[in-house]
């Protein structure tokens, strides 16, 4: 699996790992260990971590946030909430852990189960979570008041973070 990686390093590919066991923190440890190999070896390419286990959530962003090394803008990044975590509590747990633990303003958004027509609907969905969690941001003080600049977020988030991030040319 690393001489895979590393070859996408080489040819400029970008990486999603999804690891299996969920509830497991020693993944954490695990993927802290694979992505250092990589790095020392300088072949760490875009990565997206997906999780399963929102338990796990800080564990993961922590360890991807470690391997930003300003290469490449958000070059780490948590995936967003996926299979059984992709409904309101999961994406919740998600977007909190990373906007507390991550850049919220850099994160490739919400993927697709293709498979599924109504996935689709999940990305609407997706988009006023985003929104209310810069909101509420907003009413605790947290974030300025400043509509433009969160717009230009909530924009980014939903399309033109994933545009940069994989390269398209929309």
């Amino acid at each position: 699996m690393t001489s895979r990686r590393h070859n996408n390093a080489l040819d400029g590919w970008r990486s999603a790992l999804h690891p299996i066991l969920p509830g497991d923190f020693p993944q954490a440890v695990a993927l802290a260990r694979f992505l250092d190999r990589l790095d020392a070896d300088g072949k760490l390419a875009k990565t997206i971590v997906y999780n399963l286990n929102p338990a796990d959530n800080e564990a993961f962003a922590t360890v991807v946030g470690s391997f930003n090394d300003g290469s490449a803008p958000g070059k780490m990044q948590l995936g967003s909430a996926w299979w059984f975590l992709d409904q309101l509590d999961g994406m919740r747990k998600q977007l909190d852990a990373l906007s507390n633990l991550g850049l919220l303003a850099r994160f490739v958004g919400m993927l697709t189960d293709s498979r599924s027509f109504l996935s689709y609907s999940r990305h609407e969905y997706f988009r006023r979570l985003v929104c209310n969690l810069l909101g509420d941001d907003v009413k605790r003080g947290f974030l300025p008041d400043d509509r433009e600049l969160l717009g230009n977020v909530a924009r980014d988030v939903a399309f033109f973070n994933a545009r940069k991030y994989f390269g398209f040319d929309v």
